[in-house]
């Protein structure tokens, strides 16, 4: 435990510095989330007028679907705020750059993690929350401690099982295997399938995006227990795979890191 929170504070502080470099261009901050949310409002564009040619999809109206969306999206930009850094992993490994993280006395993940900020993604964040906001309202969601307390935990689960895929996936480049069109093949999994409800693309599509790539839990899952659309035991325990998803993930970036060799040997 007290290196978990040694690590945190670590990550922490890395960060800090990040945002002291990024606010040296507060313009270029400013632009950069602006950007995000504008490009995700485009993204949710898209599903309004999906919506208005079809009212309903198995089920679900705009407003639900808009929280879906909402909420999926918030997942998304807590999952890649703190991993974007992670991504430029094969190009520091080609480049002989990460040696330097693991000659200095901390987590090299974690050092990585607090290379640089994701400011893009906290347009994403804002987006998520505002639609999240605003399509709880319209939906009729009756909050209560319980279902605020769950909302959240779903979110953090809902990041944590993205976390997991897209830090797996760059650990194999710890050894010279080049996963980044896999890697944006994922997310587009997550992001184009995570948006609508699973049910409107049955059979064997709804079964791999629920045990196979666990899309549904980030957001449908979660979503449907708030807006009361899934009655089942089972559902209020979701965010619990994240956690399990995000252990599995850094076990593998430990084995990857095991055999990790310099490029210069």
């Amino acid at each position: 435990m007290a290196e978990i929170l040694r690590s945190l504070r670590l990550y922490f502080l890395l960060q800090r510095a990040s945002a002291r470099g990024a606010m040296q261009y507060r313009l270029n901050t400013v632009i950069g989330v602006i950007s995000g949310a504008i490009w995700q409002g485009t993204g949710f564009a898209f599903v309004w007028v999906v919506m208005h040619t079809f009212p309903s999809l198995a089920g679900w109206g705009l407003a639900e679907i808009a929280f879906l969306y909402g909420l999926r999206l918030t997942a998304h930009a807590l999952a890649m705020i703190p991993l974007m850094s992670v991504n430029d992993v094969q190009w520091i490994v080609r480049n002989g750059e990460f040696d330097r993280f693991l000659l200095r006395p901390l987590n090299p993940l974690v050092q990585l993690m607090g290379n640089r900020m994701g400011i893009a993604q906290f347009g994403d964040l804002l987006a998520g929350v505002a639609l999240l906001a605003v399509a709880g309202r319209n939906a009729q969601v009756q909050w209560d401690v319980w279902l605020v307390a769950f909302c959240a935990a779903a979110i953090v689960g809902g990041a944590l099982i993205e976390a997991a895929f897209f830090l797996a996936l760059c650990s194999l480049s710890l050894r010279m295997v080049d996963t980044f069109a896999l890697r944006v093949f994922i997310d587009d999994v997550f992001s184009k399938f995570g948006s609508y409800p699973m049910k409107i693309f049955g059979g064997t599509v709804e079964w791999l995006l629920t045990f196979v790539l666990p899309v549904a839990f980030v957001a449908y899952v979660p979503s449907s227990v708030v807006l009361g659309k899934l009655d089942s035991p089972w559902a209020p325990a979701a965010p619990l795979l994240g956690v399990a998803l995000i252990s599995l993930a850094y076990l593998v970036w430990r084995r990857q890191l095991a055999h990790y060799q310099s490029v210069g040997h």
